[in-house]
């Protein structure tokens, strides 16, 4: 028998998809973060984490989004042989214009960050479509849909590789992952995709951060098969890298490790990784004709209760409107800094223009004046009813490197606030200029945004997002990740923690 799924069916249920995971974090996840928050030893780590839940909450509350990347859409499709589509829009039409409505609602815009003309003028679509469509003919009559939104931080860390037959997987993937830095905002699920071919290879990763995070139980049943085995070990040995939530060095990297592989030439073992941050946004659903999708909140006992911060002996507050050089040399790697006063923002789009001006000789713009302040690389999502600025998280500040020297000679720039490392010539830079380089958690966006008091575009406001803003902010809090003495709390965390794991015993398997 046939099974008509009608096209509003099919595309009401993308935008509802969309909206939920945009607020709604999977309860297996929740689960996964509340033990890693509970095994957590390094305080600076566990305050992360315990960041990134109160953050969940609120945005489960507050049906807003949980990071203010909410991502470029995949959608991996599999339609039974016995099912029929109402109309004439083909299923990457469909999928579309589900992923329009849902980025423009109203109610909770979501940032669109897709661009057309890659190669050339980079132009966003200002609906974050097109999506990308992955279709697959399977028996039955019904339709099953696995959606997800990925943020470009943890998607720029994939790694791929042609093994030879006789290669290690895991020491491949023990070689690349330091190499990914902390911009996938750690701790998350890492995907991996062997056999086949290159393409193929990546979508299996792709699809397999889809699979539920279900690493207890495999540790307690044992292994079945060599995907299995490859499971445990990477499990194992990752997180003893130490590298940590956020790579300020702790016991937990990885929630989960998911591995999918597929039949390959006799002469190749094509190999990727891709990471899922702590958004982790995806979800699973089925269309049978019935009507559209319909999607079940988690309980808000599904959080916890969780304080945030530390004792007001560990937390400097900081005047960023009187801060000076003397008083900046006083901080440490890993202080626990509440920000109040003025920041200016400015990330890939503004940084280049703003070089580009310096290098010209040309003025900046009327009203921007990076003397003594300090840089936010954000680019928030849209604000809706009473809100000062919409989610506004920090973004990989590793992107803005090679301005750093640029920003903080020629500008008069203080410091910089983002997240993830800096590579070794923007920490010199930073060392030069008795400067400091800030760290905002990744995956607590909507949290950050309630100590945005006030927010105006200063300049470049055609960049969208990335323009040039003014915020005034009250006890916003950061990690001192990189201090005047060029001191790297993501280049000694992860080591000083790995020795620890050792010391310690620490079981994962």
């Amino acid at each position: 028998m046939t099974t008509l799924i009608k096209t509003q069916d099919f595309v009401e249920s993308i935008h509802d998809a969309l909206q939920f995971i945009s607020y709604y974090h999977p309860r297996d996840f929740l689960k996964a973060m509340v033990h890693a928050y509970e095994i957590e030893q390094n305080p600076s780590a566990k305050n992360a984490i315990a960041q990134i839940l109160v953050n969940s909450k609120m945005c489960a509350i507050g049906h807003r989004p949980l990071c203010q990347d909410t991502g470029a859409v995949t959608c991996f499709v599999k339609i039974g042989m016995d099912v029929r589509f109402e109309g004439d829009m083909t299923v990457q039409e469909m999928v579309d214009e589900g992923t329009r409505r849902a980025y423009c609602d109203p109610d909770n815009p979501l940032r669109k960050s897709v661009l057309v003309d890659p190669i050339g003028k980079r132009v966003n679509t200002k609906d974050n479509t097109p999506t990308v469509v992955y279709i697959e003919m399977v028996k039955g009559d019904k339709v099953e849909i696995a959606i997800a939104a990925k943020g470009g931080g943890s998607e720029n860390k994939t790694h791929q590789v042609m093994l030879n037959p006789s290669d290690s997987i895991v020491d491949w993937v023990l070689s690349e992952i330091p190499h990914m830095g902390a911009g996938w905002c750690p701790p998350g699920i890492l995907g991996v995709g062997v056999g086949g071919t290159p393409e193929m290879s990546g979508v299996l990763a792709k699809a397999a951060l889809n699979d539920p995070i279900d690493i207890g139980d495999l540790i307690k049943r044992g292994p079945k098969n060599a995907d299995e085995e490859l499971r445990l070990e990477l499990y194992d040995k990752i997180n003893r890298l130490g590298i940590g939530a956020q790579g300020l060095g702790g016991v937990t990297t990885v929630l989960d490790v998911k591995v999918k592989s597929y039949p390959c030439h006799a002469v190749s073992k094509a190999t990727t990784i891709i990471p899922n941050c702590a958004a982790t946004r995806h979800i699973d659903f089925v269309l049978d004709g019935s009507g559209p999708a319909v999607f079940t909140p988690p309980s808000l006992d599904d959080y916890p209760d969780i304080e945030i911060g530390g004792s007001s002996a560990d937390v400097k507050r900081v005047n960023l409107d009187t801060i000076t050089k003397e008083e900046i040399a006083t901080w440490k790697m890993g202080d626990t800094l509440l920000l109040t006063g003025t920041i200016l923002t400015g990330r890939d789009a503004a940084h280049k223009r703003i070089c580009d001006l310096i290098a010209a000789g040309k003025p900046l713009p009327d009203g921007v004046d990076f003397h003594k302040k300090f840089i936010y690389y954000v680019g928030p999502v849209p604000a809706v009813r009473d809100e000062v600025v919409g989610p506004a998280g920090p973004t990989t500040s590793t992107r803005m490197d090679k301005f750093v020297e640029t920003m903080l000679s020629k500008t008069g720039l203080y410091g910089m606030i983002g997240k993830s490392e800096r590579g070794p010539e923007a920490v010199a830079s930073i060392k030069r200029h008795g400067a400091a380089y800030l760290m905002a958690t990744g995956g607590a966006a909507y949290l950050v945004s309630k100590a945005i008091k006030s927010a105006k575009v200063l300049a470049f406001e055609d960049l969208g997002m990335e323009a040039i803003r003014e915020y005034k902010v009250v006890d916003m809090p950061v990690t001192v990740a990189v201090d005047t003495q060029g001191n790297s709390i993501h280049s000694v965390g992860p080591k000083v923690w790995s020795e620890k794991i050792k010391e310690i015993g620490f079981k994962y398997i």
